[in-house]
């Protein structure tokens, strides 16, 4: 049995347990098995995680104050240390969302991919000068845009969170995780490596709960700044109705792309082989 080390909220690089004190059951779809119970997020643990992401993003914050390409080094560190912990993150993926253990291990290496990719970015945003008429120079200047909110779905729970946080990350943004209430240890074992690679306090927070209740108070948040959210189409409308209250920027990948075509040949055996 896997060992699932990492059960409560992680804010502020700490380990919390709910406001509320409730927590959730999460289940093996393989044997439909129980195997750890969460602390459940609602919104005071989101008002929680996004207080200690706003103190991280402050001018003068050690993050803020950071260059750009030690941000770069960090991805990095973090990029070696799922790669150390490639066989334990696998094992967590394939219980967690009943994948074979390889497709999982696919999963963690293209996570490494990914970090590796964005960690180049961190010294390499830059702005335009722009010739103007009078004898003036004008110029742009690339900023982070603030708080930003990773809603991450089931199916590839912890590639996607890397394709959210990952970019927002190296351009020196803040992060607030909300897993699926399906698939939430990987996200929790991820936010273990933040802090381990030595990510300040309030950089990335991992909220595990719901999406009525924890979910919905993020995005509500009026100080979180954008959205990334993968998933259904009617909870991408929802998700951009209620953010356009307060005018944040949001991103939606929704819906689905792969069905399944079954045959009057299909080979059972040779199905579940590969």
């Amino acid at each position: 049995m896997v060992n699932v080390k990492y059960t409560k909220i992680f804010i502020n690089n700490e380990w919390v347990d709910s406001v509320s004190g409730k927590t959730f059951p999460v289940i093996n779809p393989t044997t439909e098995e129980k195997y750890a119970d969460i602390a459940e997020g609602d919104k005071a643990d989101a008002d929680k995680a996004v207080a200690a992401a706003v103190a991280a993003f402050r001018l003068n914050s050690p993050w803020r104050k950071l260059d750009p390409s030690a941000r770069g080094r960090l991805l990095n560190k973090l990029a070696d240390l799922l790669e150390r912990d490639i066989e334990e993150l696998a094992a967590l993926g394939s219980l967690e969302s009943g994948k074979l253990v390889h497709t999982s291990t696919f999963e963690v290496q293209a996570s490494v991919a990914a970090l590796r990719y964005v960690s180049g970015w961190a010294d390499k945003i830059h702005g335009k000068t722009i010739p103007a008429d009078g004898g003036v120079t004008s110029f742009t200047r690339i900023e982070p845009v603030g708080v930003c909110l990773a809603i991450c779905p089931f199916n590839f729970p912890l590639l996607l969170t890397f394709w959210k946080i990952g970019p927002a990350l190296a351009c020196g943004n803040v992060c607030i995780v909300k897993p699926s209430e399906k698939t939430p240890v990987t996200a929790l074992y991820l936010a273990s490596l933040v802090a381990e690679a030595g990510f300040p306090p309030g950089v990335l927070n991992v909220v595990p709960g719901y999406g009525h209740t924890a979910g919905a108070a993020l995005v509500e948040h009026p100080q979180v700044n954008k959205i990334s959210f993968t998933g259904s189409t009617a909870t991408g409308k929802l998700i951009a109705k209620k953010a356009s209250a307060t005018l944040k920027r949001v991103s939606l990948e929704l819906g689905g792309k792969s069905p399944l075509v079954v045959t009057p040949n299909f080979d059972v055996q040779t199905a579940a082989a590969i």
